[in-house]
């Protein structure tokens, strides 16, 4: 069992049947009344975000979790399928559930596949990511790189981010897939 006093992020936690990964938890003492937890939670089913308290102190069942190397094949409109690489299991995961990870991957990238209780549930990517910018307006004379300012591309994924304005169609650049933000150029 887990108490609300050992919430972390990032923790999964069962509520009410249901299967939750904690996103952010704040513990609140009022001057007036008992202590409790906000809390912002994922549902690892549909990737659904709902915001919950709890009393301070109420327990949950810890969910057991286990992370394994996975290859991405393709996305249908409705699921993302994927492959044990060792044993060439295939498994199909909601793409709903897993649309921000889908944002930075390609068909045959190596990803970890989050399994909890035995049944996979997320997707897991790097911190940052190199992909090939497939579509941007040409930089005008004299967009240099002090120059500042941003124009918005198109990487081969498909996911549109915002570049300084000396980037080009055809270049790498690395991306923070948390925040969806240029890094930097790609090193060879």
């Amino acid at each position: 069992m887990l108490s609300t006093n050992q919430l972390k992020n990032g923790n999964h936690i069962e509520v009410d049947g249901t299967v939750f990964k904690v996103l952010e938890f704040q513990h609140v003492k009022p001057g007036k009344g008992g202590a409790f937890v906000r809390t912002r939670l994922r549902r690892a089913r549909d990737g659904a975000v709902i915001d919950r308290t709890f009393r301070a102190g109420e327990k949950f069942r810890a969910v057991r979790t286990e992370a394994r190397k996975m290859q991405f094949l393709y996305a249908d409109g409705t699921e993302a399928h994927l492959m044990d690489s060792a044993s060439y299991e295939q498994i199909a995961l909601a793409q709903s559930a897993v649309e921000d990870a889908l944002r930075w991957i390609l068909p045959s990238d190596e990803v970890e596949v989050l399994f909890i209780d035995d049944e996979a549930a997320d997707v897991q990517v790097p911190g940052s990511v190199d992909l090939e910018i497939t579509h941007t307006e040409p930089g005008l004379r004299g967009d240099t790189a002090s120059g500042g300012g941003t124009k918005p591309a198109t990487l081969q994924t498909g996911a549109t981010i915002q570049v300084p304005l000396f980037i080009d169609v055809g270049e790498r650049v690395r991306v923070d897939t948390r925040s969806g933000e240029y890094l930097s150029r790609a090193s060879a």
